[in-house]
């Protein structure tokens, strides 16, 4: 069976559908399309990009791959009209010198390292439960250390970086989470031998602009994550469309015509 016949879910599907099955609905279902994207989403898309390259060949001029990135990702929202011009100035003059700080920080937090994969894809069964499903993603970065252990880390971009409380955030952690489990799946890796980390990349920081901090995932959280997973699944096959209205201050479809 084809990527295209099977039914999928990721990471991002499951967030938006644990804020609120009905916006599930909208999005997934009736196929209704709502945020498209912004300068903070084309900021992000762009230093995703140019890591890519830059983890590869650290020789990259970085800074200028980072703003035919950035130009492109801009070009591709849907209205240029509404770009805030101030914004996207300030964020490029942010950028000048953020990715000094990717290598460095990199073999400062893992040591001696090789790259392992980059925008590593999965699709895999869902075979912990019951279901047709299959669990899609994309890994940012794997790194392999000289201890033998998998490093999945997750590129973030922000303005001066995450409390604590959003840090140790269950849901948050859940995308680690399920990226563990399917990439162990995938390669046939123990789940012990891999560890998983958010990397933040800083725009306003005056120190510590590029952070990397581990996410704890042992056996009980990657349950808990599956377990979501397949009430997600559950609830989506038997048209369970139950609005959280206390999710609807940050949706798109708050007080238009697809939710009053």
């Amino acid at each position: 069976m084809s990527q295209q016949q099977t039914k999928k879910i990721s990471y991002s599907e499951l967030k938006i559908w644990n804020d609120c099955s009905y916006k599930h609905k909208l999005t997934y279902i009736d196929k209704i399309k709502g945020f498209v994207g912004n300068e903070y989403t084309a900021f992000g898309s762009a230093c995703h990009s140019t890591n890519e390259k830059l983890v590869i060949d650290e020789n990259i001029d970085s800074l200028a791959e980072f703003k035919k990135n950035f130009s492109r990702e801009l070009k591709s929202l849907p209205s240029l009209d509404s770009i805030n011009k101030k914004l996207v100035v300030d964020m490029s003059k942010q950028a000048e010198d953020l990715f000094q700080y990717v290598i460095p920080q990199l073999k400062s937090y893992f040591g001696k390292y090789e790259v392992f994969k980059i925008e590593e894809p999965l699709f895999e069964a869902i075979c912990e439960f019951d279901t047709d499903y299959s669990f899609k993603g994309f890994i940012d970065l794997i790194l392999k250390t000289s201890d033998g252990k998998y490093h999945i880390i997750d590129w973030k971009t922000c303005s001066w970086g995450w409390r604590a409380d959003k840090k140790n955030e269950p849901m948050t952690a859940y995308q680690l989470s399920l990226y563990k489990n399917y990439f162990a799946n995938k390669y046939n890796v123990e789940l012990s031998n891999i560890e998983t980390h958010f990397a933040l990349m800083k725009r306003t920081a005056k120190v510590n602009k590029v952070e990397i901090f581990k996410v704890t995932n042992a056996n009980k959280r990657i349950s808990n994550a599956l377990d979501l997973l397949n009430k997600a699944i559950v609830n989506i096959n038997n048209k369970n469309y139950i609005k959280n209205k206390l999710s609807c201050g940050n949706c798109d479809f708050y007080k238009t015509s697809h939710c009053t």
